[in-house]
């Protein structure tokens, strides 16, 4: 359990002798401290969940200093594994956009904004939205996936300034996702796919590191308009289906705010160039 690896004894109030062969807490320590026994203890960790009680759960939580987030998963993994037994895998029913989101989004056109899925499946995008990823929309291999985007397009680690740090957030938020729906066969042909095809995916996965995509700032390479640090906010909606909206921003008179107009101008006169080359004026994606 990587989580156990990260909390040293002195984090955890016990006194640190000499030299250790483990990094981290020992099982022992965090069984002591959750208390339970060694035994329960190990067979949780080994992902073992079934009739594990709430308060056990709370209680290896604190032992372990885990965040919100974690905590979050290490519920998500015990509420899948004390479910009813054993409903088929599915495969979700696309999500519906209330036409007031696509208003919503189509209605911001000075800022980049998208409609994802709980697979990150970019489902909704306004012009500048697509003018912003167009390398990911160019890029069939990525089938309008942003974390596709992150671990199989080439063009990804020029586009993001800090590739590394966005490449542990995606594969976090997926671990969670994959918690919250383990029972979503898009998911996990996702989760198979990118195992599968990119070597660094499968290493931080490996990590059983967990995270959420939070607000803050992404720093881009963008191949027309050059570098922007956009602030990027990301609204939840409810009773949907795990859709949310991400919008992405630059301070007023910064350079970055300048380089978003001059992409909504560039975006603006391919489209215009699309729609006249288009049979019957009509452009087509």
């Amino acid at each position: 359990m990587s989580r156990r690896e990260k909390v040293t004894p002195e984090q955890a109030g016990l006194p640190s002798h000499g030299n250790r062969r483990v990094k981290g807490l020992r099982r022992n320590e965090v069984a002591a401290i959750a208390g339970v026994s060694v035994e329960y203890y190990t067979r949780l960790e080994r992902g073992n969940l079934q009739g594990v009680s709430d308060s056990v759960l709370e209680s290896v939580s604190l032992a372990l200093r885990m965040d919100e987030t974690e905590r979050s998963h290490l519920y998500d993994l015990a509420r899948a594994a004390n479910s009813s037994p054993v409903r088929s895998r599915r495969r979700p029913a696309r999500p519906t956009i209330p036409a007031a989101v696509e208003r919503l989004v189509d209605g911001m056109p000075g800022l980049p904004a998208f409609v994802q899925n709980n697979r990150f499946d970019v489902l909704h995008a306004n012009a500048l939205g697509r003018a912003l990823f167009s390398e990911m929309y160019e890029d069939r291999s990525c089938r309008d996936n942003t974390v596709r985007f992150v671990f199989l397009s080439p063009a990804a680690r020029r586009f993001y300034l800090e590739w590394d740090r966005v490449a542990r957030t995606a594969v976090g938020a997926l671990r969670v996702e994959a918690g919250r729906s383990p029972y979503d066969v898009e998911l996990s042909n996702l989760i198979g796919e990118l195992s599968t095809r990119s070597d660094t995916f499968r290493v931080l996965w490996g990590a059983n590191d967990v995270g959420v995509f939070r607000d803050g700032t992404k720093g881009i390479r963008h191949p027309v308009v050059g570098e922007l640090q956009l602030d990027h906010a990301a609204l939840a909606l409810p009773d949907a289906n795990g859709l949310s909206v991400t919008v992405y921003s630059a301070p007023a008179g910064s350079p970055s705010e300048d380089g978003l107009k001059m992409l909504a101008s560039w975006a603006a006169d391919a489209a215009e160039t699309a729609d006249t080359d288009a049979p019957n004026g009509s452009a087509a994606r």
